[in-house]
């Protein structure tokens, strides 16, 4: 009679303290979403601002422009979804090598092996971007649930028995 007793409180423990935890990693995700989508938002601001300021773009400032626009993205899909699309950190790092090469070859007006590396790292990037989606069409992963739509589908749930019952 006790051990039920001490087991059931138990098990209410540990439900209040997976409760508590998951609201606590919610809040610190959808915190970190919203200073992240923040920072890359004032970030792009300012750099266009630079721009402006200047009197002129270079092709260095549209792809800078590109990277925010990528990471803006990626927040909002991972915002909505709660799955980081790998294939938008390739991207990122493809238009970054992009806009490191183009940099080096009109400031410096010589292609050296400098060049020759960054395309190769680009070749290999657009590879494994390759490799990624033929992977995720094949091997698609299974949808996850996020526990706020578990919540809602348990009390929507809840709500229908109560009211059969009634």
């Amino acid at each position: 009679m006790k051990i039920d007793k001490a087991e059931g409180l138990r098990q209410q423990m540990h439900g209040v303290a997976e409760s508590l935890g998951n609201l606590l990693v919610e809040g610190f995700h959808y915190l970190a979403l919203f200073a992240i989508g923040g920072v890359t938002a004032w970030a792009a601001v300012h750099a266009f601002f630079d721009m402006v300021e200047k009197g002129h773009i270079t092709i260095d400032d549209i792809l800078l422009l590109f990277i925010y626009l990528e990471l803006g993205a990626m927040v909002g899909i991972y915002f909505k979804t709660n799955h980081m699309p790998i294939r938008f950190l390739i991207y990122v790092a493809i238009t970054a090598l992009t806009r490191l090469m183009i940099g080096d070859i009109s400031h410096n007006h010589s292609p050296s092996w400098g060049v020759v590396i960054v395309s190769g790292a680009i070749l290999l990037l657009a590879l494994s971007n390759l490799v990624v989606r033929y992977a995720s069409s094949r091997f698609p992963s299974e949808q996850s649930e996020s526990p706020s739509s578990i919540r809602r589908r348990f009390m929507m749930s809840k709500e229908k028995t109560t009211a059969t019952t009634d």
